[in-house]
């Protein structure tokens, strides 16, 4: 059991042991500690046909989760996750840590992990997290939980959300560890970024309907490739709606942090409008992740990348030259079946390259609350960054 999990579990006894407990409000903890855990499973298999590599991946995994968390008993409650990823059939692709380099990669390694392990504090201004925890951040465009791979991104932390005033809303964590999708074991990547690192979001809904949101993430980690994504980010982003129609703009300025190795200042912008029309809804963008005269360029170490410029994730890590993704998508239902379609457009943020282009599809059926079948593809087609790409997804979620 690594040190951070002997802490939490430490601090959890010793909280709870410490709390004044009346007789009644010791059954109600006995009460509480009865709560049915969640069991779910989600089985996937993932096609890889990738340029340059001369095998194909075929990975056939299945996530097996299991969650709890107590019911509340004097503001205090405490949860717990487990994950074990499995390998279903032949081992044919590259988990970035079993050795199979002649295969494409599909970052879901086997093994079991602890995902979640928490004590939390739900006041009525005040709700605060403290141990392993998800943590997801708006779109997740800067910090999330990369909850596509079987693996997730998970959190050492403590996080509080609280008012400032009627309507501002502040949330702040601070991290000292992130247990990254590439685990439970180290590989080619690590498994663990440790550091110091703070994440601090202001929300102002300043009128019906449209809000403004200030953030600032101080990221340092102190191990192995961490050291380069050590950034700080600073930016505002708004959300508003004008009748049917949905806007959001962003934009942030990032610069090296900590005892990062690199010297660079780069800048972000999104502008995205969501229309619908009819019975689907039509979604334009532009999205820069700028660039410091190709020196480097705009980082999301802790993002849900798979969730952005293209599900090939041909741009997990920015481009030094930078990133400019226009894309359009659009999306609706056919009876049961939810689709949705999306195309990209991708250059350079600096030098006017040609990086290729991209188109995303998706359709999901769930066959009632608790089952749900999804089929996903991505064909990358590259015009002088990476090479040509082709995935497909086929997954069943079951919770029990």
């Amino acid at each position: 059991m690594k040190y951070q999990y002997k802490f939490m579990l430490i601090v959890a006894i010793t909280v709870l042991t410490s709390l004044p407990i009346s007789a009644i409000e010791l059954q109600q903890v006995a009460e509480a500690m009865k709560t049915k855990p969640t069991i779910s499973l989600r089985y996937r298999f993932e096609g890889v046909s990738q340029d340059g590599i001369a095998e194909d991946a075929g990975a056939s995994t299945l996530l097996s989760r299991f969650s709890w968390k107590s019911d509340t008993v004097s503001k205090l409650s405490v949860g717990f996750e487990a994950d074990y990823v499995s390998i279903i059939g032949s081992e044919r692709f590259n988990s970035t840590n079993n050795g199979k380099g002649n295969y494409p990669v599909v970052a879901d390694p086997e093994g079991f992990d602890l995902n979640q392990s928490y004590i939390n504090y739900a006041g009525e201004t005040v709700n605060t997290t403290f141990g392993r925890q998800r943590i997801n951040i708006g779109s997740q465009r800067f910090i999330g939980a990369v909850g596509w791979r079987q693996n997730e991104q998970t959190f050492d932390a403590l996080r509080t959300h609280f008012k400032a005033g009627p309507k501002v809303k502040v949330d702040y964590a601070y991290v000292w560890n992130v247990n990254r999708i590439f685990g439970p074991d180290d590989g080619a990547q690590p498994a663990d970024w440790h550091g110091d690192s703070h994440l601090l979001t202001v929300i102002w809904p300043f009128l019906e309907g449209h809000s403004l949101e200030g953030f600032s993430y101080l990221l340092d980690f102190e191990n192995d490739n961490g050291l380069p994504n050590s950034t700080e980010t600073y930016g505002v982003g708004y959300k508003g709606t004008v009748g049917p129609v949905k806007l959001t703009a962003t934009i942030a300025s990032q610069s090296d942090y900590a005892d990062s190795p690199l010297d660079f200042d780069a800048s972000y912008y999104l502008a995205q409008v969501e229309v619908p029309v009819g019975a689907v809804s039509l979604t334009a963008g532009y999205e820069v992740l700028g660039s410091d005269d190709g020196v480097a360029a705009f980082r999301m170490p802790l993002a849900t990348l798979h969730k952005f410029q293209g599900w090939a994730d041909k741009f997990l890590g920015t481009p030094a030259n930078g990133i400019e993704d226009v894309y359009v998508g659009v999306k609706g239902k056919a009876g049961p079946v939810a689709l949705a379609a999306t195309w990209h457009e991708f250059e350079s943020n600096e030098g006017g390259l040609d990086y290729g282009s991209e188109l995303n599809l998706i359709a999901t059926y769930a066959l009632n609350k608790n089952l749900k079948l999804q089929f996903k593809f991505a064909d990358y087609k590259e015009k002088g960054f990476a090479t040509d790409t082709t995935k497909f997804w086929l997954s069943t979620i079951l919770k029990l």
